[in-house]
């Protein structure tokens, strides 16, 4: 269990231009699936399909070192219009929730913890388009990640996809859970639809994503909805 301490804080890339590559889909859809990954760690950018949607959650912590502390920042309009961080349900050693009153001072708090090498990652989570989000504060953002080599991830809910200087940017939307393999009526793995629109040095993509604990390579390929048959070297077309 998860060891929570709550403080209060006080306090580029340009749009795609044009439409993203379909990656080709593996014959083998159980087959286990690198999932792209900036060369080092860096700030990325997760955009939530919907502002109730909570699986970017854990898109972004099956890919989270849990060995070391976490430092988690929630901006309060987040918390308000998204809900408070649940440590017990969290797989970390240790985690700092940290509360800040507003966006700038949650800036400001993951600035300051990605200056401490020892963290395993840190996470903001902020609502819509605060004014102090711009592209300096998120080049600052990057650049204090890839200095202490502690991975960034900017959580935005509800927000649009302005001026940013995160490496990766991703939109991930909820799919329906996989079938559970011993019982037809309960809810099996998660799965996500997932889009990287923008990255530096790799072209963008959409794949429908699983995830399987434990493993080295943890995500999987799934059929696109309703479980149509996928001809060999054909893409999942996923809706825009």
């Amino acid at each position: 269990m998860a060891r929570g301490l709550s403080l209060v804080a006080g306090g580029g890339f340009t749009a795609p231009s044009g439409p993203a590559v379909e990656r080709p889909i593996l014959k083998d859809l159980g087959e286990r699936w690198s999932l792209p990954r900036p060369i080092r760690p860096t700030l990325s950018e997760l955009f939530a399909s919907h502002p109730r949607d909570g699986g970017w959650a854990g898109f972004l912590l099956a890919q989270v070192e849990t060995g070391k502390p976490l430092l988690w920042v929630q901006e309060r309009m987040a918390i308000l219009e998204a809900g408070r961080l649940y440590p017990p349900g969290l797989a970390c050693r240790d985690l700092i929730h940290v509360t800040a009153r507003d966006a700038r001072s949650a800036l400001w708090a993951m600035e300051e913890g990605l200056r401490c090498a020892a963290l395993g990652a840190v996470i903001g989570e902020l609502w819509g388009d605060p004014a102090s989000l711009d592209f300096t504060a998120t080049r600052r953002l990057a650049v204090a990640s890839e200095r202490s080599g502690v991975p960034a991830w900017l959580v935005r809910l509800g927000g649009a996809a302005n001026l940013s200087g995160a490496r990766m940017r991703w939109r991930i939307a909820s799919r329906p859970s996989l079938g559970h393999p011993f019982d037809p009526r309960a809810p099996g793995a998660p799965a996500w639809n997932a889009e990287l629109f923008r990255a530096r040095g790799m072209a963008p993509g959409r794949w429908a994503l699983t995830h399987e604990a434990g493993a080295t390579d943890p995500f999987r390929l799934v059929a696109a909805p309703g479980h149509r048959t996928l001809e060999a070297g054909f893409g999942t077309r996923l809706s825009a």
